[in-house]
């Protein structure tokens, strides 16, 4: 395990401790004065808690490859989670004391797997319940644990790029591995987020220009379904009585959209994700219960309020001119 002595911390590395109240000389001797028991992780753990069945693969990130789990596990790197569903939690912490940040986080990770040449590591959370990606009925449960990763992202000052997709392979002989806390025991969201206080994000932090423009991981997912469904409402109103027509037109939108960010979905979920929407308004909305004729007589009262809206500005704003001249 890369553990840096007391000379090899930087000044850039101490300041960030510092600032989050973490001990930079922290050691492994103190976790089982807290309760921790760093181990290897065993190959029944990893394999109960890591879900994907036929996961990606690769040994040098230059060709990832679809294959059955046991020759998944042969590989350096693997595919973190199921196509549809997040169980595992993962920042990726570029600094070479990442095992000590990991430590130090609250609530602690279940796995840290650690390149020994320099240091860099996963963590590894676990959750108990996982959240579904591509459902729109459980966007909030998303949004939640998104917000979830960037607050461990924001504890370990861990890379703001890494999308989730691909983790070391905790097995693998190539890293140092050790489970931190037991894979038999996981958290729920509530419990990271308590666990993490002030590093959680505020409400609203993905809708800064910087998150809209970029978004990572499960933002990705989330960014898609606000911005594909908000097109879907707008759309609708050229595909009544033709669910399907209004199915493809969503789900071509939601592909370009896809397009636009820095690493895409895959096709597949992008597709699922799609299709969700079509579903949750073909189904539960009341936008195509209520026909065409509401949507109609609603989108003139919108736009009427909003002219009204606009007329009280420039108004204010003319009074405001007005004043300032007189």
């Amino acid at each position: 395990m890369f553990t840096p002595r007391k000379s090899e911390i930087s000044d850039l590395e101490r300041s960030h401790f510092e600032h989050s109240g973490l001990n930079p000389l922290f050691s492994f001797a103190e976790c089982d004065s807290e309760g921790m028991t760093p181990r290897p992780p065993t190959s029944e753990a990893w394999q109960q808690a890591w879900l994907p069945l036929f996961p990606l693969a690769s040994d040098d990130l230059l060709g990832l490859y679809r294959m059955e789990r046991g020759a998944a596990l042969e590989h350096r790197y693997i595919e973190a989670n199921p196509k549809a569903l997040n169980n595992l939690l993962i920042v990726d912490i570029d600094h070479r004391d990442a095992d000590l940040r990991a430590l130090q986080t609250r609530p602690v990770p279940h796995l840290i797997v650690e390149n020994p040449a320099n240091g860099h590591a996963h963590a590894v959370w676990g959750l108990s319940a996982p959240i579904a990606r591509t459902e729109y009925a459980q966007r909030k449960p998303l949004a939640y644990a998104a917000a979830a990763v960037e607050g461990l992202r924001r504890a370990v000052d861990g890379d703001k790029g890494y999308s989730g997709l691909i983790t070391k392979n905790p097995l693998h002989a190539s890293w140092d591995s050790m489970e931190v806390t037991s894979l038999n025991s996981l958290y729920t969201l509530d419990e990271i987020a308590a666990g993490l206080g002030d590093f959680m994000p505020p409400a609203g932090w993905r809708r800064t220009r910087a998150r809209r423009r970029n978004p990572v991981g499960l933002g990705r997912n989330c960014s898609l379904f606000e911005s594909a469904r908000t097109w879907a409402y707008r759309e609708v109103r050229n595909h009544w009585g033709d669910p399907a027509g209004l199915g493809r037109a969503i789900e071509t939108h939601a592909a370009v959209l896809n397009a636009e960010f820095p690493v895409p979905l895959e096709s597949n979920e992008v597709r699922t994700l799609s299709r969700s929407i079509t579903r949750w308004i073909t189904t539960r909305s009341r936008l195509w219960r209520n026909g065409p004729e509401v949507y109609a007589k609603t989108f003139i009262e919108i736009q009427t309020a909003r002219s009204h809206r606009q007329d009280s500005a420039r108004e204010a704003f003319q009074e405001v001119i007005a004043s300032h001249h007189g």
